[in-house]
């Protein structure tokens, strides 16, 4: 059962009794991967999605995407049932997704391709403006074989902010890279989304990341996934964050106690699998 329209548009976005199973192989009985996952998320939110490897994070992540359709349930977004990919998602995954026969500028540039509400100029200041943004002044006519990882990740967040969505969606973006870059990131991810107001879903395994970042973070269970804690970060952390702040006896309370839950999950799942094995 889908949600009311009236409920829909209430919320920017809304996740209504999502499930998801995956036929398995031999005519087996399909594999439930999300158990019907429902949450609010207000715009401008940075939502970060937690939970032990395998748990269906990323499953979810894609149906918001419009990437994956929900075997059951729905996600509106606006008010507008999800149907499919559109300019208002943009995604921004763990591998590099940059075209390697462009240059840093023309990456970014992809993303008002097909913008035709834009003048040729216009698009060249979008980008040009994403591409200070990003701290990537000075790089615009380097082909990207040639920047660090880290410079190519902010290549992909730059391009997906000037595309235009309203909704980014980020896939462990972070996971690939050494632990100096990754924090100079997540500095950087929660600048750009409280100056552009933008609402951001991120998917990680990373506690202490998930908790830096998070305005509410939601802790999922193992397979079939469902939402085991909500936990407000916003009503217990400063809106303004730095480094610093992972020092804080706060910091180290959330991060200890949502660990305590990612570990509970990941045991309870480890069991299962030594349970199917024996049978």
């Amino acid at each position: 059962m889908n949600a009311q329209p009236t409920e829909a548009a209430a919320r920017f976005l809304l996740i209504d009794r999502v499930s998801k199973a995956f036929p398995t192989a031999h005519g087996a009985s399909a594999s439930l991967v999300l158990d019907e996952i429902s949450l609010a998320i207000n715009e401008g939110e940075f939502i970060v999605f937690l939970g032990p490897s395998g748990s269906g994070k990323t499953t979810l992540l894609r149906i918001v995407g419009g990437l994956e359709t929900p075997t059951t349930g729905a996600v509106f977004l606006q008010g507008e049932r999800v149907v499919g990919p559109d300019r208002k998602k943009g995604m921004v995954f763990q591998s590099y997704s940059s075209l390697p026969w462009l240059n840093v500028l023309d990456n970014i540039k992809f993303g008002l391709k097909y913008r035709t509400d834009l003048s040729p100029v216009e698009k060249d200041q979008i980008a040009r403006s994403y591409l200070a943004m990003t701290g990537l002044q000075g790089f615009e006519r380097y082909q990207i074989n040639r920047i660090s990882g880290g410079m190519r990740q902010r290549v992909a967040l730059a391009r997906t902010l000037a595309a235009g969505s309203q909704v980014l969606l980020m896939d462990e973006p972070f996971g690939a890279l050494d632990a100096q870059t990754r924090e100079f990131l997540q500095e950087q991810v929660l600048q750009i989304s409280r100056a552009e107001r933008k609402t951001i879903i991120f998917v990680t395994h990373d506690v202490e990341e998930g908790i830096f970042l998070a305005d509410r973070l939601f802790i999922f269970s193992s397979r079939p996934a469902r939402i085991v804690e909500e936990i407000r970060v916003a009503e217990l952390l400063p809106a303004e964050r730095d480094l610093d702040l992972k020092g804080s006896n706060v910091f180290f309370r959330l991060r200890n106690h949502a660990k305590e839950v990612v570990r509970a999950e990941a045991l309870r799942a480890q069991n299962y699998e030594e349970r199917v094995r024996s049978d």
